[in-house]
């Protein structure tokens, strides 16, 4: 049991003071307003609940800032992703844990505590599986497990180079399956997560042009009620091919002709059409963003504010984790919107700031999309809820001054790091004056890691 008082606390029922919690088995056993700390109660001054990124390709992080200088011909999405595929095809399953356990300390450093594992990396170079098909699952596992982070493990199916079920190419065979291999990867992803507090495994099937429609039903009859993920409408030329194959746009196809619903998150949705984001909207489905990475690839801005305003759901996520922080996700996130539609606090709700409303949002949508268990009100500190929150540095100089919303405008729009001070999973204390408790020995995986990979 620990009991942690902080002068104010961002809650369910919004900004509170003197604000006494108990913390018991992982969860928020009590919340006491308006009292007095008591002797032995740690002592914080801003506390505020932690986001999720619901979607991450963890191994990525290995090529980070390395993909940043044109080629002959004008570079795009496509271009990157031939130097990802050189990466993908050197990375064993030592290197892959080093480096997702530097990349997931580096995401509760800055205050998320739940990530969304889009992992298809999953055979041998040559694509043969290794003889435990989930060798490269229970890396990301076992990565998960040493920095504390929670755990959605998403699994991807992945069978083919393009729409209508064209052949594989040779630089993604490590990442293919078959139905039969896919649902015995399933099958053991989930029982390596058994062992990890409150993980989720759902399914992915990665993307319309990497399977058919016939395995697209296939997969996500495998969910049940968990998590479904899907990349789509990410680039232009998706949109185009997609037209080609089956006179539909991909979200258009998709919503005609796969069951979406609330457990499924879309990724990117970059490009879509206003009937589109209605069609999105009435589906209950979280559309995930991830806004630096969408930036760093030239993607595009997905219309937040049109869904939004028809009840949708957004939540971020650290994709290719080039660049890892909660305040550039969700500050991009808002500028983004503000240059395409030339206005200024395009995401609000309401009588609140834009970083709250953003705050907010991110909170519901991302809890939604990575699965937490019925009961979890969308990432809020409150009786009965995960304990998962962060506090903030009150000293650091762009917080001095700011009480309730306006400090998480001054987080997400006017810091420059240094912000986050502590950040507890399920109760557990993992980051302590902005440092991971485990940040030495993992860097020293990555660094080893990162030599033998780039040397």
């Amino acid at each position: 049991m620990t009991y942690i008082h902080a002068d104010q606390v961002l809650t369910r029922e919004g900004w509170r003071h003197s604000v006494r919690l108990n913390v018991q088995s992982g969860r928020i056993a009590g919340l006491q307003v308006g009292v007095s700390p008591e002797i032995g109660d740690e002592r914080h001054g801003i506390l505020v609940p932690a986001l999720g990124s619901l979607h991450s390709h963890a191994f990525q992080r290995a090529m980070a800032g390395l993909a940043e200088v044109s080629g002959d011909s004008a570079d795009n999405f496509w271009s990157w992703r031939e130097a990802m595929y050189r990466l993908a095809r050197r990375m064993n399953p030592e290197q892959l844990e080093a480096v997702a356990a530097q990349a997931y300390v580096e995401m509760l450093e800055c205050g998320f505590a739940r990530v969304g594992e889009f992992h298809y990396l999953h055979h041998d170079p040559a694509g043969a599986p290794y003889a435990d098909i989930g060798e490269m699952s229970a890396r990301i596992v076992a990565a998960a497990d040493a920095s504390g982070i929670g755990l959605t493990l998403l699994p991807v199916f992945y069978a083919h180079s393009t729409f209508g079920g064209a052949s594989p190419k040779p630089a993604q065979r490590r990442f293919l399956n078959t139905l039969e291999s896919y649902e015995a990867l399933l099958q053991r992803c989930r029982g390596l997560t058994s062992r990890l507090h409150a993980a989720v495994v759902g399914v992915a099937p990665h993307s319309l042009r990497a399977v058919t429609p016939e395995e697209l039903t296939a997969v996500t009859g495998l969910a049940g009620g968990s998590p479904v993920h899907i990349h789509v409408a990410e680039q232009v030329r998706e949109v185009e091919e997609c037209l080609a194959w089956s006179g539909q746009r991909p979200v258009e196809w998709l919503l005609d002709h796969a069951p979406v619903a609330r457990n499924w998150c879309l990724v990117h949705a970059t490009h879509v059409t206003t009937q589109e984001v209605q069609g999105i909207a009435r589906s209950g489905a979280v559309v995930g963003l991830c806004p630096v990475t969408e930036a760093n690839l030239g993607d595009g801005v997905f219309p937040v504010a049109g869904l939004l305003d028809h009840g949708g759901r957004i939540g971020i996520g650290t994709d290719s984790n080039v660049h890892i922080s909660v305040a550039a996700e969700l500050s991009l996130l808002e500028y983004s919107q503000r240059l395409t539609e030339r206005a200024r606090n395009v995401v609000r709700k309401e009588k609140h700031s834009t970083g709250r409303a953003i705050m907010e949002v991110a909170l519901a949508g991302g809890a939604q999309a990575l699965g937490q268990s019925p009961g979890v009100n969308g990432g809020t500190i409150a009786e009965g809820e995960p304990a998962d929150f962060v506090s903030l540095n009150g000293q650091h100089p762009a917080l001095i001054c700011r009480t309730g919303d306006a400090l998480l405008d001054a987080w997400i729009f006017a810091s420059s790091g240094h912000v986050v001070d502590c950040v507890w999973v399920a109760g557990t204390k993992l980051v302590s004056q902005g440092r991971h408790v485990a940040r030495e020995h993992v860097a020293r995986g990555f660094v080893k890691a990162m030599k033998e990979l780039h040397s």
